[in-house]
């Protein structure tokens, strides 16, 4: 009598089924349950008319092979796409089970039933796409696939192929990374977000994401692969920066904009803090760190309200690499571990340093946002371009003059030159970030006249006026110089300028 065999929506649709037929994989009886009828109907209905196509193609492939379609079940029996449903059936007819869908063959294995799980050969393999200098490979229906060729600051999205792409093309592409994906589930593949509309996961290297209509205006596939690793040396950061990340930041923001290589130098900390000793986790979504088995990585789409931030609090990392912050949840959630003691590393979006800064800022009181945020390290084209570090102090901020408007201040600064950008505080009810550099020039002439002077023998220092005192800041390793060269002279002239000088090493 031969085989039976059931076959499901998603190998209609992929035509995985009218493929298998041709190469004389099925002979016998292919049964199609009516219920599936009716889905693919309300597909069509919908738009989608790719399993309408491969249900034509599959009666055609089945009259010129010789191979026995029946229907099935009565269309009030709807199942859809309910994989309980249609594994009944299998079971029922004792059937072989055609399906392309990972999950319905993992299932229908585990409780006896026999899978075909076979798919066409895909248009092409996302491998054979990655060169060396490929970043990531954009597909879109109606649109000639591209890729991004270069590095993070330095690419040019080029088209690989004249010929648009079409929907079934795409589908059979992510069926085949699917498949691969299920395969590794756990070692090598992670699936961050199945719905039906939107897919994210990462197999090996590659962190794919797909989105359907009506999600998306079309369907699209996305596929990004880091092209750089690197260790925290590959920066040449001056033994200062290092230092400071070994001992003293505890409250790390790496800013900068898109693709400049932000999550590449989380990696390298990450890597770097694993080196010391340290316990470190990750916060992230999706999961694409390429970390060393010792540092877990933990997924935000995968987790439940309050799960990560318990999990964490327990298990008391040293640092936690959080890739990256986005949402009012992602403040909250970095803040509160950061008050609980937890060294953090935030990865965020933002245009200029300030601008990272300051979306913390609007969400605490500003006295205790440097006990949050201590350093904020800003990229660029791949590079570290800026460091800024915070502190405390209770002055009157830059711009006002009378001395009983000195307030608790923020003094945000460039960490190697220890010159100060810019002030946040509170004024009223408001609270403003003042940029200092508009105010050097309103600095009274005895105070430019001894600026002036320390910069023939000092590049690097920071002058504060208050009153009739002007407070020079000098960083330790050119304190020797100051007072060697400058100490004497500068006494004298600030007796003839009629002003009290301070010289404090730093």
């Amino acid at each position: 009598m031969g085989d039976i065999w059931l076959v499901d929506v998603s190998a209609i649709q992929l035509k995985s089924a009218s493929y298998l037929v041709r190469e004389g994989l099925i002979r016998g009886r292919l049964i199609i349950h009516r219920a599936i009828l009716m889905e693919i109907e309300k597909q069509a209905s919908q738009g989608d008319t790719l399993a309408i196509r491969g249900l034509e193609e599959l009666e055609e492939a089945c009259r010129s092979c010789n191979v026995e379609i029946i229907y099935t079940g009565s269309s009030v029996e709807s199942f859809g796409n309910d994989r309980l449903s249609i594994l009944d059936e299998a079971k029922k007819l004792d059937a072989i089970l055609i399906t392309c869908d990972p999950t319905t063959a993992k299932l229908a294995e585990s409780i006896g039933i026999r899978v075909l799980y076979e798919l066409p050969p895909p248009p092409f393999k996302i491998d054979e796409l990655f060169s060396e200098d490929v970043m990531s490979v954009h597909l879109k229906e109606g649109l000639p696939p591209r890729v991004k060729r270069g590095i993070p600051g330095r690419w040019r999205l080029q088209e690989i192929s004249d010929k648009p792409m079409n929907r079934e093309e795409l589908e059979l592409l992510i069926a085949h990374l699917l498949k691969e994906a299920y395969t590794f589930f756990g070692i090598n593949a992670f699936l961050e977000i199945d719905k039906p509309n939107v897919k994210i996961f990462q197999l090996r290297d590659y962190r794919i994401v797909v989105t359907r209509p009506p999600f998306s205006d079309g369907f699209e596939l996305t596929v990004v692969r880091p092209i750089l690793k690197k260790n925290l040396r590959d920066y040449n950061l001056p033994l200062e920066v290092v230092e400071r990340l070994e001992n003293h930041a505890e409250g790390i923001l790496i800013a900068g904009p898109p693709g400049m290589g932000k999550s590449t130098f989380a990696q390298a900390l990450a890597e770097y803090y694993r080196q010391m000793n340290k316990i470190v986790k990750t916060i992230e979504s999706p999961r694409d760190l390429h970390l060393s088995p010792d540092i877990t990585q933990y997924s935000k789409s995968s987790s439940k309200e309050d799960e990560l931030h318990d999990v964490l609090l327990l298990s008391r990392p040293d640092y936690t690499i959080f890739d990256e912050i986005r949402s009012s949840e992602d403040f909250d959630l970095f803040i509160d571990l950061r008050f609980a003691g937890i060294g953090m590393v935030g990865v965020i979006h933002a245009t200029t340093p300030i601008d990272a800064i300051q979306r913390i800022a609007n969400k605490v009181d500003v006295g205790v946002l440097p006990s949050i945020i201590d350093t904020v390290i800003f990229m660029d084209k791949g590079e570290v371009s800026e460091i800024y570090t915070l502190e405390m102090a209770v002055k009157v901020p830059s711009g006002l003059k009378k001395a009983d408007l000195a307030r608790p201040t923020v003094i945000v600064r460039d960490f190697l030159s220890g010159e100060p950008k810019y002030e946040l505080y509170v004024f009223g009810e408001r609270t403003f970030v003042v940029p200092v550099k508009k105010f050097v020039e309103e600095l009274s002439t005895p105070t430019r006249q001894i600026s002036s002077f320390l910069h023939k023998y000092i590049p690097e220092f920071r002058i504060e006026e208050n009153e009739n005192t002007v407070r020079i800041y000098i960083p330790e390793k050119y304190y020797r110089i100051y007072l060697r060269k400058c100490q004497n002279k500068l006494l004298k002239l600030a007796r003839r300028l009629e002003v009290n000088l301070e010289a404090i090493p730093r």
